[in-house]
């Protein structure tokens, strides 16, 4: 199999060492608007570069779009009009009209689209939705989500990224909605910029919180921040009738116990996202190797991406309008 490339920063450079890896892979080309950093990224993993990124769509199997996200789009269409299964980092695109397009091009075209939303092959994941679909909790009353990155990014970053709850808290509008197998209904979402300048100058907060009302009246809060100092902590807490679970609490968990005899600070703390989902992206690349070759469903199309999409602009409407806000508001539902 020869896959394609497209985008060899952080994560597309990642992806790049996993799929050169991969045994069913024989060929990986890769691309980038930057031509030296994806020849720099090919000699590293054993790839072949192409000069440009539209080099990357010819003689290939699939492609592997990790580009900017402005770039999302455009290249999820141009891989449908290739004829070509595309694996796509979130998001699509940072509004749902963008989105639309994007996801009509490729159903026009027959072809595969997969979303990258990882902590659907997590292990904890998996487990805490096998024990929520298998009753061991009872009935689900209370979800807790978690997403605290260590450090701001970038400041140039910040108005490029569609905003905390587009960027970041979205991972955790699609577990839950994965884990519960439920829809959100209705949002109340608030936050703060009260933190570094550069959030009030792009127009950010650095601090969410939602609470999420399910199609079953589950209540979930959803919090996330771009500055804890303790470390990157994602959880997901899950609270039944008969029992309760967590997701991500392990002795690398960023958390000190404040009682006398509780856990103390972890000894080496998770540092961010790749640390901490590697085998996670690895599973997710390897299931878009399988799906390539007929061998598996795609485990997380482009709609998926679309009803996340769709909490989040609810949320920050809500924020924006002080407000209630049903997610059938919001349109391509």
């Amino acid at each position: 199999m020869r896959i394609g490339l497209i985008g060899t920063g952080r994560i597309g450079a990642f992806h790049a060492g996993v799929l050169a890896r991969h045994p069913a892979v024989e060929e990986l080309v890769v691309a980038d608007a930057d031509a030296a950093r994806a020849a720099e990224v090919a000699a590293l993993t054993g790839a072949s570069a192409v000069p440009n990124v539209p080099e990357a769509f010819t003689g290939v199997d699939a492609v592997v779009i990790a580009s900017a996200t402005s770039t999302h789009a455009a290249f999820i269409a141009a891989a449908a009009r290739a004829g070509l299964p595309a694996f796509c980092e979130k998001p699509i695109a940072l509004n749902v009209p963008g989105t639309l397009e994007a996801l009509h091009a490729v159903e026009a075209a027959g072809t595969e689209l997969q979303l990258g939303f990882m902590r659907r092959f997590d292990a904890g994941y998996a487990r805490a939705r096998d024990l929520v679909r298998s009753g061991r909790l009872g009935r689900l009353h209370t979800v807790r989500a978690i997403t605290s990155d260590p450090a701001p990014p970038p400041a140039a970053y910040l108005p490029l990224s569609g905003g905390l709850y587009r960027d970041c808290l979205v991972h955790d509008f699609d577990i839950v909605r994965w884990v519960t197998g439920r829809e959100v209904r209705e949002v109340y979402a608030t936050g703060s910029d009260a933190g570094p300048g550069m959030f009030r100058a792009a127009g950010d907060i650095d601090t969410a919180a939602a609470v999420l009302t399910l199609d079953d009246d589950t209540l979930v809060t959803a919090t996330a921040t771009r500055s804890n100092g303790a470390g990157y902590d994602v959880r997901l807490e899950l609270a039944g009738e008969r029992d309760q679970f967590a997701v991500g609490l392990d002795d690398r968990t960023p958390l000190t116990s404040a009682e006398p005899h509780g856990p103390g600070r972890p000894d080496k703390p998770w540092t961010g996202f790749l640390e901490r989902f590697a085998p996670a992206y690895e599973a997710e690349l390897d299931a878009f190797v399988r799906l390539v070759r007929g061998e598996a469903d795609n485990p997380c199309d482009g709609r998926e991406a679309l009803r996340a999409l769709r909490v989040a602009e609810a949320c920050e409407r809500s924020r924006a309008q002080r407000r209630v806000v049903e997610v059938a508001e919001i349109p391509g539902g």
